[in-house]
C-alpha cells in the first residue's frame, strides 16, 4: 500500500492526478479537479460513489486529496458499505497539509476592563450549543476550579438519598464554604468526585448549606463501595465563575451565551485562534454488524483530526472502568482491511478511534493522538457476540504516539482491548495518562473470554497515573487469555494516588499469558503484581526501583498462580516480595537478585535458605548484575557483568525515554494537577 501511495506523490506535499480534490475554498458545483476542487468531503465521497459504479474493473486507488487547510465540519463524514475499494483499489482519503476540525473559530472578542476578552455567543444563549472545551493557538485551556491547585475533601460518610437508593451514591458532606448555594449559574457549576480507579462528573442538585451536604442530579449507578462518596475521597469543583482570574482560563455562561477568556502573556486578539468544539465525531464509519456488511478497502492518510466536543448530560456522568462508554472522534463499526497512517487526532472530547463491532484488519500506523479528552484507542466492546464474525479483531496500533490523555475523564486507557482477540500494539510511545497505558480483557475472573492471543510488544509506557487515581497499571489485564504476549515493553513512572501504582498487573482471572523481555521501573507500589490468574509465564523480565515492593501476588489459589524465572529484580529501601506469599502454588527459579542499598534480602520474611527449602529460587543467584546506569533508566549490561554468563535472555535497550520525558513536560496545563505528580 505504501507503494501505491508513493506513486502519487511528487516532491514535497505535491499530488499526481488525484481522482478527486476538496479544498476549504472550493465549490460543490466545480468538478472536483486539482484545480476546481470541491468543497466538502460529503461530495467527495459520493462522487467516488458515481465513480466506482461506472468503472467495474479498476485496479489502481481511488484518490480523494484533501488540499491545504482547515475543514469546520457541519457533521461528520459517514462512510457505508457502499463506500468500500477493493483489494487492488482501496479507496485513499489522502491529507495534504488538511484539517477536519469538530469545532469552530471564535471571533467578535472584544477587551473588558480587567483586560479579559469577552464575546457573546448567539447559538449558546439560544441553546442550540454547547461546550466544556477551549483551544487557544492549540493549546488546551481550562475552566476556573476550586480549589486552585489540589483537591477538597469529603469531611463525612452521608447515605444516598432516597430517590437514588439501588442506584449508587448521589450525596456528600463538605467543610463550609467550599460549595456555595449563591454561585452564580449554579446548574452550570461540576462537581469532579474521584473514587478509586474512576471520577464522577455530576451536577448539583440541592446544597443544604445548613448541614453542608450537596445532592447531585443524578446517582453513580452502582452500589458498590467503589462508586460511593465516603469520608476523605477527593473531589473538584469545576467550572465556577466566582473564581475565575488565572491567565488561561474561561468561562461560558450558558444562560446569555458570554464566552470570557483571561490571555496569557504574550496573547493579543490579532495573534490568537480561538476554537470551540461543536461536533463529537469527525468520521463515523458505519458497516452493518447484524447483517455482515462492512466498509472495506478504505484508507485515511495525512489527515489531521481535531477539536471535537463532549458535553455533561443533565444527570451527570458515572462508569465503573476506563470510560470505555465514551464515543471517539473516529466512529467505526465493520470496518475491515484498511489503513489509517500517518494522521493526527488532538484536542479531543472523549477517546481518538473506537473499533467496534464486525472490526477486522485494520492498521493504525504512524499516527499521532494528542490532547485527548479520554484515552487513545478502544478495540472491541464490552459485550460478547454470539457470532465470532460480529467480534472486532486483528487490529494493528503501530508506531504511534499516544499522549497527553484523560483531560476531562482521567480514568481513560492509551490503548484498551476489550473482548477481542487477535491484536498487535507494537512500538508505541503511550504517555502522560491519569490511569492505565494498556489495558486487555473484559472479564472479571475465569469465565467466558474473547480477549486471547494479544501482542503488546516494544512499547514504552510512562508517566502513567501521576498520583490522581489507583488501582492501574503500565499494562493492566483482566480474564482468561492463552496466546496473550507482553513483549519487548519499556514501562517506568508508574504512580498512584494510593494503592496499586504497579508496572505489569494481571488482575483478576488473568491467565495463560507469556510476559517476557520487559523492562519495569520507577514504579510506586510494584514492577510485577499479580491479584490471581492460572499458569502465567513471566520470564527474562528487568524490574527495578518499585517503592513498596518489586514483586506482589494478593491471592492464594488451588493451581499454578505463575512462573517467575530469568527476571533480575533490582531495588532498593522495599521489601522483594510483597502482598500474600502464603501456600506454595507459585513458582520462582533461576533469578538473579540485587538489593542496592546494601541491606539483606528476604524473601516473604524467610532467608534465602528457607525459602529454597520450600521449593523457590533454588538455583536463583544474589549478584550485582552491573548495569550501566540504572538509576537513570539505562539497563545495558557493563562488559564484565556477571549476566552474560547466567542463560539471561534479556532486552537490551539504553534510555528510550528521553523523548517521552520531553513531551511529557510540555502541557502547560496539566488537567489534575497533583502534589505528588511526577512533573510541573
Amino acid at each position: 500500500m505504501f507503494i501505491l501511495i508513493a506513486a502519487l506523490c511528487v516532491s514535497g506535499a505535491g499530488i499526481q492526478s488525484p481522482n478527486f480534490a476538496v479544498s476549504p475554498t472550493g465549490r460543490d458545483d466545480n468538478p472536483g479537479t486539482s484545480h476546481r476542487p470541491f468543497k466538502t468531503l460529503e461530495h467527495a465521497r459520493d462522487a467516488v460513489r458515481i465513480f466506482r459504479r461506472d468503472h467495474t474493473d479498476l485496479n489502481k486507488p481511488v484518490v480523494v486529496l484533501l488540499k491545504p487547510g482547515k475543514y469546520e465540519l457541519e457533521q461528520p463524514l459517514r462512510l457505508e458499505p457502499v463506500d468500500s475499494g477493493t483489494p487492488t483499489s482501496p479507496t485513499i482519503y489522502l491529507g495534504d497539509r488538511a484539517v477536519l476540525s469538530g469545532g469552530r473559530q471564535i471571533h467578535g472578542f472584544h477587551t473588558d476592563s480587567h483586560g479579559w476578552w469577552t464575546t457573546t455567543l448567539s447559538d449558546v444563549r439560544a441553546g442550540k450549543w454547547r461546550f466544556a472545551q477551549l483551544f487557544v493557538n492549540g493549546l488546551r485551556r481550562y475552566r476556573p476550579r476550586f480549589p486552585k491547585v489540589g483537591y477538597y475533601n469529603i469531611t463525612a460518610d452521608v447515605p444516598p438519598s432516597e430517590a437514588a437508593k439501588g442506584h449508587g451514591f448521589d450525596r456528600f458532606a463538605f467543610r463550609p464554604g467550599d460549595i456555595k448555594p449563591d454561585w452564580h449559574n449554579l446548574k452550570g457549576v461540576e462537581v469532579l468526585g474521584f473514587h478509586i480507579w474512576d471520577m464522577s462528573r455530576m451536577r448539583i442538585g440541592a446544597i443544604d448549606d445548613s448541614s453542608h451536604i450537596v445532592t447531585t442530579t443524578g446517582p453513580t449507578g452502582y452500589d458498590a463501595g467503589w462508586a460511593t462518596f465516603p469520608k476523605g475521597n477527593r473531589y473538584i469543583v469545576e467550572n465556577v465563575r466566582e473564581v475565575l482570574g488565572e491567565p488561561g482560563q474561561w468561562y461560558l455562561d450558558d444562560p446569555t451565551g458570554e464566552l470570557t477568556y483571561i490571555p496569557m502573556a504574550g496573547e493579543k486578539l490579532d495573534n490568537c485562534e480561538v476554537i470551540a468544539p461543536r461536533i463529537s465525531h469527525l468520521v463515523e464509519i458505519q458497516g452493518d454488524v447484524a447483517a455482515h456488511k462492512y466498509v472495506e478497502h478504505v484508507d485515511f492518510r495525512g489527515i489531521s483530526f481535531s477539536n471535537t466536543n463532549w458535553t455533561l448530560g443533565p444527570q451527570g456522568r458515572f462508569f465503573p472502568q476506563a470510560e470505555v462508554d465514551l464515543g471517539a472522534t473516529i466512529h467505526a463499526e465493520s470496518w475491515r482491511e484498511s489503513t489509517f497512517a500517518d494522521c493526527q487526532i488532538s484536542h479531543s472530547g472523549e477517546y481518538g478511534i473506537e473499533f467496534g463491532g464486525g472490526c477486522r484488519k485494520v492498521s493504525v500506523e504512524n499516527c499521532q493522538l494528542t490532547d485527548l479528552g479520554a484515552g487513545g484507542v478502544k478495540i472491541g466492546e464490552t459485550r460478547l457476540y454470539d457470532d465470532e464474525q460480529d467480534t472486532a479483531s486483528e487490529i494493528t496500533v503501530k508506531n504511534s504516539v499516544i499522549s497527553h490523555g484523560g483531560r476531562l475523564h482521567p480514568a481513560a486507557i492509551g490503548v484498551w482491548i476489550g473482548q477481542s482477540s487477535h491484536n498487535n500494539i507494537e512500538g508505541n510511545q503511550i504517555f502522560d495518562l491519569y490511569y492505565t497505558g494498556v489495558s486487555i480483557g473484559w472479564t472479571w475472573g475465569y469465565g467466558k473470554s474473547e480477549a486471547h492471543d494479544n501482542r503488546v510488544a516494544n512499547n514504552e509506557i510512562c508517566y502513567i497515573g501521576q498520583g490522581v487515581l489507583s488501582d492501574m497499571g503500565g499494562i493492566y489485564t483482566l480474564g482468561i487469555e492463552p496466546g496473550t504476549t507482553l513483549d519487548g515493553n519499556v514501562i517506568h513512572d508508574v504512580d498512584s494516588f494510593s494503592y496499586g501504582g504497579w508496572g505489569i498487573y494481571p488482575d483478576e482471572g488473568s491467565s495463560h499469558e507469556l510476559i517476557e523481555h520487559n523492562i519495569v521501573y520507577r514504579t510506586k507500589s510494584g514492577a510485577f503484581h499479580q491479584h490471581y490468574g492460572q499458569e502465567n509465564i513471566v520470564r527474562n523480565n528487568i524490574f527495578a526501583f518499585a517503592r513498596e515492593a518489586e514483586i506482589i501476588r494478593t491471592r492464594a489459589e488451588d493451581h499454578l498462580s505463575f512462573t517467575f524465572e530469568h527476571n533480575i529484580v533490582y531495588w532498593k529501601n522495599a521489601p522483594l516480595l510483597g502482598s500474600n506469599w502464603s501456600g506454595n502454588n507459585y513458582k520462582l527459579d533461576d533469578n538473579l537478585y540485587w538489593r542496592t542499598d546494601g541491606k539483606p534480602i528476604d524473601f516473604a520474611g524467610m532467608t534465602l535458605e528457607a525459602w529454597k527449602a520450600k521449593g523457590q529460587d533454588i538455583h536463583s543467584v544474589i549478584v550485582d548484575p552491573l548495569f550501566l546506569d540504572a538509576e537513570n533508566g539505562d539497563f545495558r549490561l557493563k562488559k564484565n557483568s556477571p549476566v552474560r554468563n547466567l542463560g539471561f535472555q534479556l532486552l537490551t535497550v539504553g534510555d528510550r525515554s528521553t523523548h517521552a520525558k520531553i513531551l511529557a513536560t510540555s502541557v502547560i496545563f496539566p488537567a489534575f494537577p497533583t502534589i505528588n505528580s511526577n512533573r510541573e
